[in-house]
């Protein structure tokens, strides 16, 4: 599976950890995210590019932080097809895929720390979306994007 990580000036190290201890679990990685934390770059752009590189089948799912995960999450879900799922404990980051089908988990680098954000990943990319009844509403969500989207 291929991951892109996206990430702003506010969340270089985090997203450094991470990609780093995915990429040890033997997934190849992508790094979309900025480079230098004393280099201001604009979350929303991140979330674009890599929701944007997700949607053209270029990586399979992705990763993206901010300060809080929900400037970047928000742009990214502007991009029709995303489901970007904002996570602060891996309850919710199971769930997001189990029940949402989430393609993206994004996270604040402000909000949660490396080990904490290593366990959400590991929920996030250890579950399976289960369908049944859920696809339904996956599908209901998939139907309000296209009504606006037109």
């Amino acid at each position: 599976m291929k991951i892109g990580f996206g990430c702003d000036h506010a969340a270089v190290e985090l997203k450094d950890e991470l990609l780093k201890y995915m990429s040890e679990k033997g997934y190849e990685c992508v790094d979309f995210g900025s480079k230098n934390p004393e280099e201001k770059v604009d979350y929303p752009l991140k979330g674009q590019e890599v929701a944007e590189s997700l949607i053209a089948g270029e990586i399979d799912k992705a990763v993206l932080i901010c300060g809080t995960g929900i400037g970047i999450s928000l742009s990214a879900n502007k991009v029709p097809g995303i489901r970007a799922a904002v996570c602060s404990e891996p309850y919710s980051a199971r769930l997001s895929v189990e029940h949402n089908n989430a393609n993206i988990i994004a996270m604040g680098a402000r909000v949660v720390g490396n080990e904490l954000a290593k366990s959400i990943l590991d929920a996030f990319f250890s579950a399976s979306f289960q369908g049944g009844r859920h696809e339904r509403r996956v599908n209901l969500i998939t139907d309000i994007e296209k009504k606006y989207n037109k």
